[in-house]
């Protein structure tokens, strides 16, 4: 029978430190179930978080080479085919580690709560009515009603690893964009536009909030939502809004960016001279010619018609 060996990555409250643990493989069983065979029969000081063990509760979310996943869920097996039998077990990133596996979710929770990821409902409805929905409309919204809060879009975003202080969790603008698109909520505009205020436009688009999640959820989709509804509502004097049209109107005019004036229209005359130096250095490696006018691309009216189509759909 062959050996698994877990490199588990503790954490006793003030240093951190590897400890291995090894036990016989078993065919058709989990993470999970690794941990807890650790835990009943090599060492009951490990410690870690699960609950429902059905991939309902999102409690047992840990990295396993490097990759958030749900212990719970993932089969041994499939890891131990991709990894082979030397596994490095660690607690999700971009949380702070209380002791071993587990992380502290208050600070997250305190970030969504903020973000007010609850129902507003409308003036019609009451406590005597309800708040019906069609099943069509709550169709529209059912994928992100599915997230379990498991962190691992949070632990393998690479911009809260970059700077956590003005960007939000994937899965807090994932609920956002459930209640701004329930037919049922009244304070779509009001969470709109405190979004812009908290990283909307900073996300790095990565997707690996999208590889993931073990729910099928896509925040990052769900952030291009809420930013595409922001525009609708008016809001375009942030440069977010600003590169985002003026992304547009190059594709629209030509099918191919012009970096000097995509810059000028985002960031404007002053904004544009603050990065110069960065000007500069695209200048020297020749990423960047001034002197270059793009003229149209081949096929360049297959591109308006695609763009008219998409107008009207949305109509």
């Amino acid at each position: 029978m062959s050996q698994v060996t877990y490199k588990v990555r503790r954490f006793d409250g003030e240093k951190a430190y590897i400890q291995e643990y090894q036990f016989e493989h078993q065919p058709g069983k989990t993470i999970l179930w690794g941990l807890i065979k650790i835990k009943e029969e090599l060492d009951p000081t490990l410690t870690f978080t699960a609950a429902c063990r059905s991939a309902v509760c999102g409690a047992c979310s840990v990295r396993v080479n490097g990759q958030a996943m749900l212990a719970c869920e993932t089969p041994l097996d499939d890891v131990i085919r991709r990894f082979g039998f030397v596994l490095m077990i660690e607690p999700l990133g971009n949380f702070t580690v209380i002791r071993d596996l587990v992380v502290d979710w208050a600070p997250k929770t305190e970030r969504m709560a903020a973000a007010k990821t609850w129902l507003i409902p409308k003036d019609e409805f009451t406590a005597k009515t309800g708040c019906r929905q069609k099943a069509a409309d709550f169709k529209k919204i059912d994928i992100q009603a599915g997230c379990i809060l498991c962190g691992s879009c949070a632990s393998e975003c690479n911009k809260l690893s970059a700077n956590n202080k003005d960007f939000l969790e994937p899965f807090t603008y994932a609920k956002v964009w459930k209640f701004v698109a329930d037919t049922r909520d009244k304070a779509d505009a009001e969470r709109i536009k405190a979004m812009l205020d908290k990283g909307l436009w900073k996300c790095l688009h990565c997707v690996e909030c999208t590889t993931q999640c073990p729910k099928g959820l896509s925040p990052g989709e769900d952030i291009a939502r809420l930013r595409q509804a922001s525009i609708q509502m008016g809001y375009k004097s942030n440069p977010g809004a600003r590169h985002a049209i003026a992304f547009l109107k190059d594709i629209e005019d030509t099918g191919r960016l012009n970096e000097m004036k995509l810059s000028l229209r985002s960031d404007g005359i002053f904004g544009s001279l603050q990065k110069f130096p960065l000007a500069l250095r695209l200048l020297r490696r020749g990423k960047l010619n001034p002197l270059h006018f793009p003229g149209k691309v081949k096929g360049h009216d297959q591109i308006r018609a695609i763009l008219k189509a998409v107008r009207e759909s949305e109509k």
